[in-house]
């Protein structure tokens, strides 16, 4: 079997999950004996959560781009690692083999070195959704450097925040991107995020959409250039190299921000070692991926999702991943299902929110598709509904594919309660299992385990994890506080995942959504500090609150409440300007769907905004408010009832 550690039947996974559990160290070093270490470990694990301290395979050296690219050139040098599918259909497709992906990794490793980028600095990431950017993200693993990739969609002031916060020096950028009908101005949001920036050395810029850019001598280089000088450097007499660069299992490999409650960005940091291992033991046991797949998954490389089940985890397993430009509606409400035709894709694996927008185009752009190549359906990003579920495995899987119901987050690393495609039982819009080496416990507000069952048989609580595995954040970059306090002080001696959920007798779980005030937007979390401290941005706002109401498409929407005081009375284009100003400062994924003007907001005596009581408004249940007697202002509850939108 090519895998030696995939599980073939529920016994299989009873057994791997107790022994994950009673011997965790011996579980997981026979796992990490099939990957290539230039050095073992000393020890498999040692941790605390109250530090929080976590070290995984302490003392192993290895690089990850070996593990992803190198190993497999002896026999599968000519073997697809990349299918890249172009945002125009009429346009080429790239196919990227095993051989080509490394000379390209190589080659991008060297640009690096010449353009003094060395091991532990941070790379910031910027680009389009292009194989370069694959190229790019390990070849940053390749010399050691720390790659930080940002979602095309996010705003300068976005960017700006997050290169201070990493104190990046260095760029990879496009041109520009092309998604659907847009065309998106890459490299002038990267100039607008630089004015004022002292610290980045370069710009590394890869012709895209030949869109019109500025390029500053000293500072902005062009991609092509250096890859064709580089070319020469690590290609001798038809053999390429460059040589990885040794990690520690335990070094950073790479930061990526996510939005928390407060307004900074947090910089969650995943390592080395313990991150490959996590991502291809999930990726291989999760979708059950046979040799010759082609496994699709639909994510942006700018998100966790891309890291690991575009990138880390399909290539550590020697697979064939595809890799989409554009998105699911564009040139029309068909193209998920022409990809799928087209390239006979085994493993579809995206959200339910791209799920609920093909469901609005009913099933004539399903006609005359052969998806027949579907074995495994996958949903990512938050729980999807049963409607949805339904649909999927009725249009999609034709009733034959299983439907692995993913839950994860990006401080997790990869995925942590799912079903294992046709090995252990699906069930709508629960994730059900846990994967071995997970061990969720679910406590009340106060930190004590759930032991007793509700009325519907179900224990209900605040989920948690007892204990780590292999892919857990190590830290919030530059912010070890910022880590635990976040993380492992709301429990003690538990990682806090800020999600409620519940859970069956048999052990299943389901997720219900956070238990913070963070939204969770197609998938996307959004902290709603940062979000109102946009809106007061806008010149005529006074103050503002923000938060999450149910979403037909979205599954969550933002709604925003809005004290304005300028110029005028406010109307429909005061919300556009307010939207447009969000847009500006995040990015559109951020701009409120529902903005309501009130002349207060419901405060405690000390100044507190009730959100649970903005929250039920905005979700219809005007009638259940619930006790406002201990608001400074009851009154100002009525007035935001009746001008509800």
């Amino acid at each position: 079997m090519p895998y030696p550690y995939q599980i073939k039947s529920l016994e299989e996974y009873r057994s791997a999950y107790k022994k994950s559990v009673e011997e965790p160290e011996a579980f997981w070093a026979d796992i990490a004996e099939n990957f290539q270490w230039r050095r073992k470990w000393d020890e498999v694990l040692n941790w605390n959560f109250k530090e929080p301290k976590i070290e995984w395979f302490k003392g192993a050296k290895l690089n990850i781009t070996e593990n992803c690219i190198d190993r497999y050139l002896p026999e599968m040098a000519e073997k697809p690692a990349i299918i890249w599918e172009p945002n125009n259909p009429e346009e080429r497709t790239r196919v990227v083999t095993y051989a080509r992906l490394h000379k390209r990794v190589c080659q991008f490793a060297q640009v690096l070195k010449n353009n003094g980028v060395k091991k532990g600095d941070r790379v910031c990431i910027y680009m389009g959704m292009v194989p370069e950017l694959a190229y790019a993200v390990l070849g940053c693993a390749r010399i050691g450097a720390i790659h930080s990739v940002i979602f095309g969609g996010f705003s300068a002031q976005s960017i700006a925040d997050r290169l201070e916060d990493a104190q990046a020096e260095f760029i990879v950028t496009c041109d520009g991107a092309y998604r659907g009908a847009k065309d998106i101005p890459l490299k002038s949001v990267i100039d607008d995020a630089l004015i004022g920036n002292k610290l980045v050395k370069k710009v590394i810029v890869y012709t895209r959409t030949r869109i019109p850019v500025s390029m500053i001598k000293g500072r902005d280089v062009w991609w092509e250039d250096e890859m064709e000088y580089a070319e020469t450097q690590v290609e001798k007499d038809g053999v390429v190299s460059f040589p990885a660069e040794e990690m520690d299992a335990e070094d950073p490999l790479f930061i990526l921000y996510t939005s928390g409650s407060t307004g900074k960005p947090k910089g969650v940091v995943h390592t080395c070692g313990g991150y490959m291992v996590w991502t291809n033991y999930s990726f291989v046991n999760v979708f059950q991926y046979q040799p010759g797949d082609v496994h699709f998954c639909t994510a942006d490389i700018g998100w966790i999702t891309g890291h690991s089940y575009i990138v880390y985890g399909p290539l550590s397993a020697g697979a064939t991943s595809l890799m989409f430009e554009g998105i699911p509606t564009w040139p029309d409400a068909g193209r998920f299902w022409d990809i799928v035709d087209k390239h006979k894709v085994n493993i579809l694996y995206t959200a339910p929110t791209a799920i609920r927008s093909l469901i609005g185009f009913g099933e004539g752009p399903l006609k005359g598709k052969d998806l027949s190549s579907l074995k495994t359906l996958g949903t990512v990003g938050e729980p999807i509904n049963e409607e949805a579920w339904h649909w999927y495995d009725e249009n999609i899987g034709r009733k034959k594919c299983p439907i692995v119901d993913t839950w994860w987050q990006t401080e997790t690393g990869g995925i942590l309660i799912s079903n294992l495609a046709g090995i252990t039982p699906s069930r709508p819009g629960w994730a059900t299992l846990p994967l071995p080496g997970v061990q969720p416990v679910l406590v009340d507000e106060n930190g004590k385990e759930i032991t007793e069952k509700d009325e519907e048989g179900l224990y209900k609580g605040n989920l948690c994890i007892k204990a780590p595995w292999p892919g857990i954040l190590r830290t919030t970059y530059g912010d070890h506080e910022r880590c635990r306090t976040n993380y492992f002080a709301t429990y003690e001696n538990l990682y806090f995942t800020g999600d409620g959920c519940m859970k069956d007798e048999e052990g299943n779980y389901r997720i219900t959504g956070r238990v913070d005030d963070v939204l969770n937007v197609s998938g996307h979390r959004i902290g709603p500090a940062e979000v109102e401290n946009a809106i007061n941005m806008h010149t005529g706002v006074v103050e503002s609150a923000v938060v999450g109401y149910p979403h037909d498409i979205k599954g969550q929407g933002i709604y925003a409440y809005v004290i304005f005081n300028g110029r005028g009375t406010p109307d429909e284009q005061t919300k556009k300007d307010i939207n447009q100003t969000v847009a500006r400062i995040i990015g559109p994924i951020a701009k409120p769907d529902k903005i309501q003007f009130v002349s207060g907001l419901p405060k405690t005596r000390s100044g507190k905004i009730m959100r649970r009581i903005l929250r039920k408004i905005a979700e219809g249940e005007i009638s259940n408010i619930g006790d406002i007697s201990t608001l400074l202002d009851p009154a100002v509850v009525d007035e935001i009832k009746n001008g509800k939108v």
